[in-house]
């Protein structure tokens, strides 16, 4: 079969990062690409909380082109690019380690320093790029690419990278099957922990102030759900372990009180995750006897863990954690700062946001 070529045009849209809240749509070139990179025309990219504190709180210097969670179609690969071709429908991960360094020896991939390069770009300071038309998909970032199987959209293909993070963050618990778990917050990213525990086996706790959120909780597989601000949350959770508390806590939200709360009802020798403390500068004051007397791990984790596509993929794919039941608002390019706005200030009726560059994306 002749493929017919892409006609590619010399300028795009893009939405520019110009300051602190300040995103603009503007006509930008379409990136060049080397011959060991490819060209790839985004479809769908997510609205994540990393991007919305560069935005909001002006945490590095613009322009930049943000947007990280990606997935679209190769339509120009470079002469050296092996296993790749155009017309391919693919998810992208913007961070990859090399394998090779001390720190990736150690699994500490997120500190690699080819990892903490980003290797996806629409022009500017690499950024990710997927709030714009095209994208370039430098060299060592090509390991990172996870192909969409025809029967999945592309936004089950943008839902890879958050998808990761949270395996990963599942992962570092080191938890046993059958052990109890709470989850603090059930947003987009609590909803996903929830659904990955209840898949290998755990017995989750949800917590949220929005009821419409708990019931998803429970169709998601949670045994309980409560409200986070039940008064008798502690006895409840006391008689449902028979008195031990939860073996892990895992914190989706960035709030202290949740932290508190955690760190009370998880016993002894249990784990308290933070994922959602993101912002640096801010300290928060902890009863360290909680940790040494206690014996209460303390852990955090973010980012994605490049080893982990393929067990991704497959419980996206299949299905099994099914997350266009997540996306309940997709914005067209043009509307990225609504998106990024909505995404910051959730209503009860919202939880993942999306930006696509054709509303017929699925």
């Amino acid at each position: 079969m002749v493929r017919v070529p892409v006609e590619i045009p010399k300028t795009m849209r893009a939405v520019v990062y110009c300051g602190v809240n300040d995103l603009r749509v503007e006509t930008v070139l379409v990136p060049e690409i080397g011959a060991g990179e490819l060209l790839v025309k985004v479809a769908a990219c997510g609205v994540c909380p990393t991007d919305i504190k560069k935005i909001q709180y002006g945490t590095v210097p613009p322009p930049r082109i943000f947007g990280h969670e990606t997935a679209g179609t190769i339509v120009r690969a470079g002469a050296r690019v092996r296993g790749f071709r155009v017309g391919e429908r693919v998810a992208l991960h913007h961070h990859v380690p090399c394998l090779r360094c001390y720190d990736c020896r150690h699994g500490a991939y997120a500190h690699c320093e080819q990892c903490k390069r980003t290797g996806i770009t629409a022009g500017f300071e690499p950024s990710g790029g997927g709030y714009a038309d095209y994208v370039r998909v430098m060299s060592f970032a090509l390991p990172g690419i996870v192909k969409i199987p025809r029967r999945n959209s592309f936004i089950e293909g943008a839902m890879q990278e958050p998808v990761n993070t949270v395996l990963k963050a599942v992962k570092k618990l080191r938890l046993l099957r059958g052990d109890t778990v709470l989850v603090a917050g059930q947003g987009p990213i609590g909803l996903i922990f929830t659904r990955l525990l209840v898949l290998y086996g755990m017995k989750v706790v949800a917590t949220d102030l929005l009821e419409t959120r708990l019931k998803l909780a429970r169709r998601w597989g949670a045994r309980w759900t409560f409200r986070a601000d039940d008064p008798e949350l502690a006895g409840k959770v006391q008689r449902l372990t028979t008195g031990r508390g939860v073996d892990a806590a895992v914190l989706a939200v960035p709030v202290d009180a949740a932290f508190f709360q955690a760190q009370k009802l998880v016993r002894g020798e249990g784990k308290v995750m933070l994922f959602a403390h993101t912002r640096r500068g801010v300290e928060t004051a902890v009863d360290l006897s909680g940790i040494c007397v206690d014996e209460k791990d303390l852990i955090g984790s973010y980012s994605a863990d490049f080893k982990l596509q393929k067990e991704v993929a497959r419980w996206v794919f299949s299905r099994k954690l099914d997350v266009r039941q997540l996306v309940t608002h997709q914005f067209p390019l043009e509307q990225t700062a609504a998106a990024v706005e909505l995404a910051h200030h959730p209503r009860p009726d919202s939880l993942k946001i999306v930006v696509v560059h054709d509303m017929r994306t699925e």
